[in-house]
């Protein structure tokens, strides 16, 4: 028996699958997005459908989606079956399989609305017209078998309005077909406005609000989709005002508050999608400027041309991250902008005032510093004299400007000792090895590391202890933290070679973000039995289930070769770009 569930699930599919080459349609025919009436509150435009299905329809990616839990979760439900078996008869009726019935059925641009109350609005534009007629018939010869079967003599309704003629299927859903175009709406209301705006007979179309236009510009024609939200209306829902204005964690703010007041300030917000040779980048872009007042205005660069510096690359990295703070500013203001004082922040501040010795941390410590913040995480490569811990953990180190190198270094060093001896009396208390300070150079630098001697004879394993030898570095003008000997040595190198060649920061870019996927695959990979063993004990698995769980994640991250994502401003738009470069074998196409 054909259920309901099953033919909204045929329409899942065409919408996900969404993608070819914009066409509008033949004749006079409006543009898609001119039958959305002004209220609508999103619109999605698919413009250059082909592009995103080259990309996503990829074998390697198709086989990282079946592989997932979620697939296969929703693959042992009793109706997936039920959907297969539509696809099939699909497949039939059109003579080829589902990949090329979509580039036939959607051919053109597709546009999807959502307005006021949930009423939502789908316009498709196939190749030719028989593709959409083919389909409305399909869907019918179900439907009339499934209503027969069930007695429900009313199911299919139909009506004139001027010269098109409306469809239901269903109380929730009625279509037309005009031509190559297919109309779809979830109330008939909806789909008589959008006939109604097709023939200007009423109404006012969505290509009418500048907002939506000046999304559509800062999108860009190259866009293969672009995402419109009008934020105006979406900010009085209670629960997006309250993520937009909560400022309780000090850290959080510092963080995203350029990007939250952003949206708070915004009318508008556009995501567009554009695709290239192994990649997909998306841009989020807003009419809301950054204040100079607030949270927020400490992400703001003071010079022109100043802005966040390019991430650090160092041997076996996985991930870097650089912002853009003022962090002596931000911390100077933290009692007129965060009033009511945490216990997080109260903590920290007894630490400050142990290790640097009562100096203010705002002006003594803070001020030293320059507002280019970096952090890096890279692999480790292990000493050959004590082992490869049985938990490998990437090392990680902060880096940051100095004003004044000579005169902070020896503040900064003390503050650190002072750390290592906490760390060591805390450890000591638990009758547990400790560190051991050494002052070794490297390229010309004497640094501070402490690092734990060698493991003992009694040790079957190699302690998670090994992970660390915390150092610290001050090397070509910046302070060096680092959770290794191994990685301070290395930036102090790509620091070197920042210093030798023409590195500048990067105008208008307030926070920097990379992730390398094959390196990240490769440290998930060194803990996979500890990551098997970890999801028998949380979820209850089976080893092999388990086993099953950890290939599907390194699976899923193993396709994406690197990502990077890039918050900023410019022209008076707030811009956030990600960039997903796809690790997939040279010439691989989505096929049909």
């Amino acid at each position: 028996m054909i259920r309901k569930q099953t033919l909204l699930a045929v329409w899942v599919l065409l919408l996900a699958m969404a993608a070819q080459p914009a066409a509008r349609a033949e004749g006079a025919a409006p543009a898609a997005d001119e039958l959305v009436p002004a209220q609508a509150v999103l619109v999605l435009n698919i413009t250059q459908p082909r592009a995103l299905l080259d990309t996503f329809l990829q074998p390697k990616l198709i086989e990282a989606v079946e592989a997932s839990p979620a697939y296969k979760a929703a693959a042992a439900k009793p109706g997936f079956g039920q959907f297969q078996t539509v696809i099939k008869l699909l497949e039939a009726r059109f003579g080829a399989n589902w990949k090329t019935i979509v580039r036939r059925l959607v051919g053109g641009r597709l546009t999807w609305a959502v307005g006021p109350g949930g009423t939502s609005l789908l316009v498709v534009d196939a190749l030719d017209a028989e593709a959409p007629k083919g389909l409305h018939e399909f869907l019918q010869v179900m439907v009339e078998a499934d209503a027969k079967k069930k007695q429900q003599t009313d199911r299919i309704r139909s009506e004139k309005h001027g010269d098109v003629t409306i469809w239901s299927f269903g109380p929730n859903e009625a279509h037309a077909v005009i031509g190559k175009r297919w109309i779809v709406a979830n109330h008939l209301d909806v789909l008589k406005t959008a006939l109604n705006l097709r023939d200007g007979s009423s109404g006012k179309p969505i290509t009418s609000v500048p907002g939506y236009t000046q999304a559509l510009e800062a999108a860009g024609t190259d866009a293969a989709a672009a995402l419109y939200l009008n934020t105006a209306i979406l900010k009085q829902l209670p629960k997006v005002a309250k993520a937009l204005s909560s400022k309780t964690n000090p850290l959080v703010a510092l963080l995203a508050a350029p990007v939250t007041e952003a949206l708070s300030k915004s009318s508008w917000l556009t995501v567009a999608v554009k695709t290239g040779k192994q990649a997909v980048t998306i841009e989020a872009i807003s009419d809301g400027a950054v204040a100079t007042s607030g949270v927020a205005k400490f992400a703001l660069a003071a010079k022109s041309g100043d802005g966040a510096m390019p991430n650090l690359r160092v041997p076996r990295r996985i991930a870097a991250m650089s912002l853009y703070r003022d962090l002596r500013g931000f911390y100077a203001a933290k009692d007129t902008l965060f009033p009511e004082r945490t216990s997080g922040l109260i903590f920290f501040e007894n630490m400050m005032g142990i290790f640097f010795t009562g100096r203010d941390l705002a002006d003594e410590v803070l001020a030293e510093m320059g507002p280019t913040v970096r952090l890096v995480v890279a692999g480790q490569k292990y000493d050959a004299a004590v082992g490869t811990p049985a938990v490998q953990l990437p090392a990680f180190a902060l880096v940051v400007p100095l004003k004044n190198p000579k005169r902070f270094a020896p503040v900064v060093e003390e503050a650190w000792q002072k750390a290592v001896g906490l760390v060591n009396f805390t450890r000591g208390q638990k009758a547990e090895p400790g560190l051991i300070i050494d002052r070794p150079v490297h390229g010309g630098v004497k640094y501070t590391v402490a690092a734990f001697g060698p493991p003992t004879d009694k040790e079957k394993v190699v302690d998670m202890r090994f992970n660390f030898s915390p150092a610290i570095a001050v090397a070509h003008g910046h302070l060096i933290l680092s959770s290794t000997d191994g990685l301070t040595r290395d930036v102090m190198d790509a620091l070197g070679a920042e210093a030798a060649g023409s590195v500048k920061p990067l105008a208008a870019a307030h926070s920097l973000l990379e992730i390398d996927g094959t390196q990240l695959a490769s440290i998930l990979s060194a803990n996979g039995e500890t990551m098997i063993r970890g999801n028998m004990v949380d979820k209850g698995n089976t080893r092999e289930q388990a086993e099953s769980d950890i290939n599907t994640l390194l699976t899923v991250v193993k396709t994406v070769k690197r990502l990077e994502l890039a918050f900023g401003a410019d022209k008076g738009l707030s811009k956030t770009s990600l960039t997903i470069h796809l690790n997939l074998p040279a010439g691989a196409k989505g096929g049909t």
